[in-house]
């Protein structure tokens, strides 16, 4: 399993002008700062709804291919066929561990929001595995992004989970959430400081 390409499909300057409009001002000049970004990314405001993010995975097996499928709201899938009159294969003979190309269009909320479930230790080790190769793609291109995707338990700051694994109970939880909801950034680097 890879990842074949990432696109980012807008700038910062279409989110902050996006912003600005729904508070009644015009469009404004350059890329707003870091500490912006992130801001606008954790109060999840609908203009970061204008970060489009486009990726596809090769090899990815089918069964994890329909948990990724199962997210409907701010992305489309595009999943290779396995209809037999086009492969010429008999559906019925091929195992669930299949290999599949699964490409996807999604907004940054989409990518916020299946984080929040594909993180999480209850979501299948594939599924995990293939969701963090796309968030570290997602990392090159918008650290800020990236920065924001947790787990639910971090998100909600416990765990809503029926079958918890416990971690929402330990000191490494409580670090962890305490880091989330107090980041800070070094401008200079554009990087998290923790």
């Amino acid at each position: 399993m890879r990842i074949d390409y990432i696109e980012i499909k807008a700038t910062w300057r279409e989110v902050a002008d996006a912003a600005r409009t729904t508070v009644g001002m015009e469009k404004g000049r350059g890329e707003p700062g870091i500490k912006w970004r992130h801001k606008m990314l954790l109060c999840e405001h609908s203009p970061i709804r204008q970060l489009i993010i486009k990726w596809k995975w090769v090899d990815l097996q089918y069964w994890v291919s329909v948990h990724f499928v199962r997210h409907k709201i701010g992305i489309e899938h595009f999943v290779s066929t396995q209809r037999s009159d086009r492969t010429g294969i008999n559906r019925d003979e091929l195992p669930q561990s299949q290999l599949v190309t699964h490409e996807c269009i999604a907004n940054a909320q989409a990518i916020i929001n299946i984080s929040r479930k594909r993180l999480c230790a209850q979501a299948s080790r594939e599924t995990n595995k293939a969701w963090k190769l796309v968030l570290d793609a997602v990392k090159k291109e918008l650290p800020e992004l990236y920065n924001v995707c947790v787990p639910e338990c971090i998100y909600r700051g416990f765990c809503p989970e029926l079958n918890s694994c416990g971690w929402a109970g330990t000191d490494a939880f409580a670090e962890r959430l305490k880091q989330y909801r107090e980041v800070s950034f070094d401008e200079s680097h554009s990087t998290l400081i923790r």
